[in-house]
């Protein structure tokens, strides 16, 4: 490979191909999620938005009770098990939604559409939450560093794909057509998974001995919850991981309430929300393919996860000056991007510092219930805060200093993980960060 190639994306000539095969298991699963993302932001607003923040509490429910299913599949099941277990339930689901519609087409309404947006909304936590946690397990917290964001990259040209393919061919076989769609690329990203579990080189001796790459992971469904609230590393991760619902929140619900606002059709608001949902991909792929892998080797993870607090913080505070949906779409593209492009990789190596069952279990738990959690605390303060007659400024006034809060968090989490790494894993946690107990794994 030459030499310019591997400086400039920051990769070794034998970690291409499960790079490649990471990427592009990652772009079959953007794909299609964003091939079913518009319709199912304009069914939630079918009934208005009070009844999104009541939808947003009813997926909350229903991750906290599919957490002890999963993790009972991973006590169970090998790795690729599980895994396939998971990616084909959901191709399941969707295949039973695609007959409804295409057998019982006057089943669908307004209740029917309220069903499929949960159901979109744990499908995607789970799908992604698996994705990643199978890039923590297989790659080390070096290259992680390097290349989760070049893997990111896959994601993010299957966001663009997917809206892209949703409008060529919407017209041609229909909103039923497009979930067989969907369901294809869940079964290539699942054919990506195992190949990529094949061709990753084996790990040092002394790793392998300590965590068996195939075996079944053992211990009780519920070890997930149980790891959270024991150790204050993932404590920490679980915190940042809540503010960062809460922002999204706000931004997703002030673009819910200008866009009704605009007294659009169904039609006419899929096609804004689309429309967003393309500026926010195409910004967000530069700085995945140049940028996220320099950055974090540079400047490290605790910066890196500082980055999106910061652009936070300034957008608010732009949103509440400006007011306006060109203000609204600029700090929701930048937004996106920046958690997309630089915070989720960085995020995303915070798990490889943990043991194996924390990286499926505790991971499972914070990427889902702990995650819509914080989606129901942000649905309801911006309620509140709209109740009050505060709106935009009211909404900056809580977010800017939360942001504060969610930038030191950032910042220690990438400093603990760095000392649980030099520290030698279980041993640096149990050393200098309380109850880590679980923490295994040591990068080389």
């Amino acid at each position: 490979m030459p030499r310019t190639f591997q400086r400039l994306f920051n990769i070794r000539r034998e970690e291409v191909l499960p790079v490649v095969l990471a990427a592009f298991f990652f772009f079959c699963v953007l794909t299609a999620l964003m091939l079913l993302r518009p319709a199912r932001e304009a069914l939630g607003l079918q009934r208005g938005v009070e009844v999104v923040r009541w939808l947003f509490m009813g997926t909350a429910v229903i991750t906290l009770l599919v957490n002890p299913v999963f993790g009972l599949l991973v006590s169970r099941l090998p790795r690729m098990q599980f895994i396939s277990a998971t990616y084909l339930f959901f191709a399941a689901s969707l295949l039973g939604f695609y007959a409804v519609m295409v057998f019982a087409p006057e089943a669908i309404g307004i209740t029917s559409g309220q069903v499929f947006y949960v159901w979109f909304s744990v499908f995607n936590l789970f799908i992604t939450m698996v994705f990643w946690a199978l890039m923590a397990d297989r790659f080390t917290l070096e290259q992680g560093k390097r290349f989760f964001g070049m893997i990111a990259v896959g994601g993010t040209l299957g966001a663009i794909f997917g809206p892209w393919l949703a409008s060529l061919w919407a017209g041609v076989i229909g909103t039923p057509g497009l979930l067989l769609v969907a369901i294809g690329f869940l079964l290539l990203a699942l054919c990506a998974a195992w190949a990529l579990t094949r061709v990753q080189p084996e790990r040092p001796a002394a790793e392998r001995n300590a965590d068996t790459v195939e075996g079944i992971i053992g211990g009780s469904a519920w070890a997930g919850f149980r790891a959270v609230f024991q150790s204050r590393y993932l404590m920490g991760i679980a915190g940042y991981v809540i503010i960062l619902a809460i922002m999204a929140t706000f931004i997703y619900f002030t673009r819910l309430q200008m866009v009704a606002a605009m007294e659009q059709e169904l039609d006419a608001r899929t096609t804004l929300f689309a429309y967003i949902d393309l500026i926010t991909q195409v910004a967000t792929l530069v700085m995945q393919a140049l940028i996220a892998g320099h950055l974090m080797k540079r400047v490290g993870v605790p910066i890196t996860l500082a980055l999106l607090p910061a652009t936070a913080a300034m957008g608010f505070m732009g949103l509440a000056i400006v007011g306006s949906l060109a203000a609204l779409i600029v700090l929701e593209a930048s937004f996106r991007a920046v958690q997309r492009a630089l915070m989720r990789p960085a995020r995303e190596t915070l798990y490889t510092v943990v043991s194996r069952e924390d990286k499926y279990k505790a991971k499972a738990f914070i990427d889902t219930f702990v995650y819509r959690g914080g989606d129901v605390v942000g649905a309801q303060v911006e309620g509140l805060l709209g109740r009050l007659g505060m709106a935009l400024a009211g909404v900056a006034s809580v977010a800017v200093p939360l942001a504060l809060v969610w930038a030191l968090l950032g910042l220690w989490l990438g400093r603990a993980q760095a000392r649980i790494a030099m520290a030698g894993g279980a041993t640096g946690a149990r050393a200098g960060l309380g109850n880590e107990l679980s923490v295994k794994r040591i990068a080389p």
